[in-house]
């Protein structure tokens, strides 16, 4: 796919963070390869309505941190990353020390389908970080705060595949509510250029 404007550098410079690059090294079968989402789609999350200084986003696969630090500093909210990849994660490591957003960033090493979604989490967001199988065990933890926490959660799933949407679609818990379109912001179209957002029931 071809961006109709790159903005990574001028993003990476802004946030003080080096997050570009694809990285397959340690993917396999259930963990999928490095690939930071662009900034234009971020942009478009950003000023989506559903992101403010009240709100805590917890991103699945958070690689070089990418997502933390442009939402914190977009929307003041917080943000909490999770990666399984210690090589990447101590990218975002060296990232949170020099990035202008840190204070409100919080960065957690371990496998996604093991983390305890914190109490105050009220925002998820996938980019087809694993396969539908850990998808099933990370969603098991965040109904389970739902139900312990109860209160709004919502679920942001960019690029979402075909095996995602067959299993959101039929699980009970999860209702569709909103899709943000990103079609234009490329040269091919795709119909999986959207984020499909769900809420937790």
């Amino acid at each position: 796919m071809k961006l109709k404007k790159n903005k990574t550098n001028n993003w990476d410079n802004i946030l003080k963070i080096k997050t570009s690059g694809f990285d397959n090294t340690n993917a396999d079968q259930y963990h999928y390869p490095y690939q930071p989402t662009d900034y234009c789609i971020l942009e478009r999350l950003a000023s989506s309505g559903y992101f403010g200084k009240k709100n805590v986003l917890l991103d699945y696969g958070c690689g070089k941190g990418r997502v933390e630090f442009f939402m914190s500093y977009q929307c003041k909210c917080k943000a909490i990353g999770i990666e399984y990849d210690q090589r990447i994660f101590d990218v975002a490591a060296d990232n949170y020390e020099t990035a202008i957003s840190s204070k409100r960033v919080e960065l957690n090493f371990g496998n996604a389908e093991e983390f305890k979604v914190p109490s105050n989490v009220d925002r998820c967001f996938f980019f087809n970080p694993f396969s539908v199988e850990i998808l099933q065990k990370v969603m098991a933890r965040i109904i389970e705060s739902y139900y312990n926490s109860p209160g709004e959660i919502l679920l942001f799933f960019y690029y979402p595949s075909e095996e995602y949407i067959s299993y959101l679609m039929t699980e009970q818990h999860v209702e569709f509510l909103d899709e943000i379109e990103c079609f234009d912001l490329y040269d091919v179209d795709d119909d999986r250029e959207r984020i499909m957002i769900f809420k937790i029931v």
